[in-house]
């Protein structure tokens, strides 16, 4: 058997400026470890419906697929595990397709140490929450935010695409309304479907819905809400650092974090309970982030990102790695 190569499936559009592109940042990670120690790293395209495949064929090298859903032999998915700096590297998909999510492997084995979590904790704090930091740019917020407000995050059509949902956009945005008891709704498309997710809310507005399209930073609007409402969206991760509740739409890797809601009816009694339920978030994403993610500026990362490969079949020997 020769030497295994690793085959990076990024858009192809990237191809020329993946090493410097930060949305790609693990795979450029992946190509200094591999070319510093003799090994060889092959671009090619991610392929369109890559996100759909359940079995991928074995050629005897690594693959590894951007925010890809490929199961196979010599296969592995990539994609940004919520916060920037941490990754998913995973042999079954990412985030709610996951390996974890996959073997029903959603809450820590044992209860963290509660001291570590905190300073995880308050450190993810200092540099997310504090610096307002975010994946997309974001306006500034220019108008006072109803306190304890409930936010919905939109988040294009991809999750009804990979068939996260339970139910779409619009029907979020009216069972929140119905279901609000009284508190503001505020909607925030998401800042790359900006005209789409405001055409539902002046849908539901339409409608005769009590809903207010959110022009505001996510740190800001995160800061006055009582509790976020998406599919599943990063957004809810944010929250927890505002030591928000989340109700989820659909499914999500960090479910049990939250309230799920599967029928839009039962939104009023769903809000309930996600405001009066106490969750460990700091113990979770201590957990979670550490032991289902890779932080790819870590000390630990060179040594994980291997030790990833070799329990896919892919050890130094096998990639030629001196």
């Amino acid at each position: 058997m020769g030497r295994a190569r690793v085959i990076l499936h990024i858009d192809r559009q990237y191809h020329d400026r993946f090493l410097q592109t930060k949305r790609l940042a693990m795979f450029g990670k992946i190509h200094s470890i591999i070319t510093a120690r003799g090994g060889e790293v092959v671009l090619a395209p991610r392929p369109k419906g890559r996100l759909s495949v359940s079995e991928a064929q074995g050629d005897g090298d690594l693959h590894i697929v951007e925010s890809g859903g490929a199961r196979g032999v010599g296969w592995l998915n990539s994609s940004i595990a919520y916060l920037t700096g941490f990754w998913h590297l995973d042999d079954k998909g990412i985030l709610s397709g996951a390996e974890m999510a996959a073997r029903g492997d959603l809450v820590p084995p044992s209860p963290p140490d509660a001291a570590k979590a905190a300073a995880f904790f308050g450190d993810i704090c200092a540099r997310f929450k504090d610096k307002r930091r975010t994946r997309h740019q974001q306006p500034e917020t220019t108008a006072p935010l109803p306190q304890g407000c409930i936010a919905v995050f939109l988040q294009g059509r991809a999750p009804e695409r990979h068939g996260q949902h339970f139910f779409i956009g619009p029907e979020i945005i009216e069972a929140a309304a119905r279901g609000a008891g009284g508190r503001a709704v505020l909607v925030k498309p998401h800042p790359l479907f900006m005209e789409e997710g405001a055409q539902m809310v002046a849908d539901a507005q339409a409608q005769g819905l009590a809903v207010q399209l959110a022009q505001a930073h996510i740190h800001d609007l995160l800061a006055a809400c009582a509790v976020t409402v998406s599919i599943n969206s990063a957004a809810a991760i944010e929250g927890f650092l505002h030591g928000k509740p989340t109700i989820l739409c659909g499914r999500g890797d960090f479910a049990a974090l939250g309230e799920t809601l599967i029928d839009p009816d039962d939104f009023a009694q769903t809000l309930e309970s996600a405001l009066t339920v106490q969750r460990d978030y700091a113990g979770w994403l201590y957990w979670y982030l550490n032991h289902h993610a890779i932080a790819i500026d870590s000390a630990e990362a060179e040594a994980r990102i291997l030790a990833r490969f070799a329990r896919a079949g892919f050890d130094a020997d096998r990639l030629g790695l001196r």
